[in-house]
């Protein structure tokens, strides 16, 4: 499967939310929403898991909007934070790559 790296370096082709999206699979919307209001403490229902990929066109999740490193991404005019100096030493990236090792990863193999 081809990745869609996203501005962070996560994988869209892989987010249950464009999943859901695409298939128009409201379980896994269900699912997906579960899942994130725990994983982020957030109040996120079946209605909002709705995205075609941070960087694709088409709807967003209402995150994608308000989400730091995406804005920082558009406002330096770059495609993914690959494009930047600072990847490496990036304090906004350092929470998602500490857990996410592979969206660094993802990046990297960008350039």
């Amino acid at each position: 499967m081809e990745k869609i790296i996203a501005c962070c370096g996560l994988d869209c082709a892989t987010c249950d939310a464009r999943v859901a999206t695409l298939s128009d699979d409201n379980e896994l919307r269900t699912q997906t929403a579960e899942k994130w209001k725990v994983q982020f403490s957030a109040g996120i229902t079946p209605e909002m898991i709705n995205c075609t990929g941070c960087r694709e066109e088409g709807i967003k999740f209402s995150h994608c909007t308000q989400c730091e490193i995406r804005n920082c991404v558009k406002a330096k005019g770059f495609e993914t934070c690959a494009d930047c100096d600072k990847l490496d030493g990036c304090v906004l990236l350092k929470d998602i790559h500490q857990y996410l090792p592979e969206a660094l990863e993802n990046l990297k193999s960008l350039n």
